[in-house]
């Protein structure tokens, strides 16, 4: 999936062929924040995006609100009893907390697919 980037937000790029044109969304905000651009071109598609976010924290600004980040990093992994502790064990045996050898796996795995 090709995205847009700009001040840490990610943005979708998707083309509509009925309305001949492209748009997108701002990904990983909360359900309740929507953040959405169009153009015809490229060019016009990132100005309209850059343009979103900065109205939006043009907005979060004047109400005094902290504005929602892409993807905070932090992220919630649901394991087996079996595979958790596993886990636990081979990151103990390693040095490194849970965290970072499910991180270095999960980089590790990324490598590998690119």
């Amino acid at each position: 999936m090709n995205t847009l980037n700009y001040k840490g937000y990610i943005g979708s790029i998707e083309i509509s062929e009925a309305d001949n044109c492209l748009y997108g969304q701002v990904l990983g905000l909360p359900k309740d924040t929507l953040i959405s651009y169009e153009g015809e071109t490229v060019k016009e598609l990132k100005e309209d995006f850059q343009g979103a976010v900065d109205d939006y924290l043009i907005l979060c600004e004047e109400e005094g609100i902290e504005p929602h980040k892409t993807y905070s990093g932090s992220l919630n992994v649901r394991l087996t009893p079996a595979i958790h502790s596993r886990v636990a064990a081979l990151a103990k045996q390693t040095g490194v907390s849970i965290n970072a050898f499910i991180r270095k796996a999960i980089e590790n795995q990324i490598a590998a697919m690119l």
